[in-house]
């Protein structure tokens, strides 16, 4: 209300001093006297009528000042004041409240994104992005530790395995030998023609491994039967001369199978043998009498003719010793 009376006052004021301008100047026009009459005046020491002449020249100076004001004052309201009609000036103010709006809006929506929990658009790393991350991360150490422990398995099993391929060739394992049976008769390789022969070395006093291997041997003979009622002869020669005489081999090889034979001899008839079917063996560190021989851990199976047909390592069980020689008797007899 007060703005609205002062713009009215405005407007106003122009028009009365255009008023007062005009009054004047009629007034100047109408009682202006002639410089003739001033003179006259003068001279008869009436100084009455240059006073008012002087009063109104003022006057009208001071009107026309007036004047200049009101111009000036006028058009600077003319700019400063827009038209309440004009389109621009109400668009310019409505895009202005428009603007004004959206940014407020879009205040309040970032305000009620970042106060409800949910991820800004445009922010580098999100909740989702690092779930992600992380589950490819775990997935790709699984996976490296899972091959790393395969391929530690597969070198292990290749070093432990004895890898079998095709033979080229009669291997040159075998030979003659004269050794003395655990009856105390003596026996040569022609001793044992006629019939399937399993050979394994080793020695009375071995604690774990020549045990073991004797049980499987045992067990291997009996499944053969079975299977190919084919008789096997299993042979327990002594790398240790020394120590395992004829009686301590007898009581020895009974504790595993009946069928099983023992031979032993002299250091130099062992030496013999040893050397013909390619096993190793030497002695340990000796404390009195006390002392472990180490040894090759080999079957071999002999055809009835006394040939080398093949060898099974530590690695064979009992029923993979059995299929395999089974599978090598079938051969043969085709």
């Amino acid at each position: 209300m007060a703005s609205a009376l002062c713009r009215t006052a405005r407007r106003l004021r122009p028009v009365q001093l255009f008023r007062r301008i005009r009054v004047s100047s009629d007034l100047a026009s109408a009682s202006s006297p002639s410089p003739v009459c001033i003179s006259d005046a003068l001279r008869n020491g009436d100084f009455s009528l240059p006073r008012s002449m002087f009063s109104l020249n003022c006057g009208i100076e001071r009107l026309k000042m007036d004047q200049r004001r009101l111009l000036s004052t006028s058009a600077s309201d003319t700019t400063s004041i827009p038209k309440s009609g004009d389109p621009e000036a109400k668009s310019s103010d409505s895009n202005e409240k428009s603007e004004g709006s959206e940014s407020s809006d879009g205040g309040s929506d970032q305000k009620n994104d970042r106060g409800s929990g949910k991820d800004v658009r445009g922010a580098p790393i999100s909740w989702m992005s690092f779930f992600l991350l992380f589950a490819t991360g775990a997935g790709l150490v699984y996976y490296y530790d899972g091959e790393k422990k395969r391929h530690i398995e597969d070198i292990n099993k290749n070093s432990i395995a004895v890898k079998e391929g095709p033979s080229a060739g009669k291997a040159a394992i075998g030979g003659p030998f004269s050794l003395i049976r655990d009856d105390g008769k003596p026996v040569t390789e022609k001793d044992l023609m006629g019939k399937w022969t399993i050979l394994y070395f080793g020695f009375t006093h071995c604690p774990d491994i020549c045990p073991d291997e004797l049980i499987k041997l045992a067990a291997a003979i009996d499944k053969i039967k079975e299977k190919s009622g084919v008789d096997v002869v299993p042979v327990f020669i002594s790398v240790d001369p020394e120590r395992d005489t004829v009686q301590q081999v007898h009581e020895y090889v009974k504790e595993f199978h009946p069928k099983l034979v023992g031979l032993t001899g002299s250091p130099e008839e062992i030496k013999s043998v040893a050397r013909s079917y390619r096993v190793y063996y030497m002695k340990t560190e000796e404390e009195d009498s006390d002392y472990l021989v180490d040894h090759s851990i080999v079957m071999y199976l002999m055809s009835p003719e006394m040939n080398f047909v093949k060898f099974y390592g530590k690695n064979h069980d009992v029923d993979s010793l059995t299929d395999g020689v089974v599978k090598e008797i079938r051969q043969y007899r085709k």
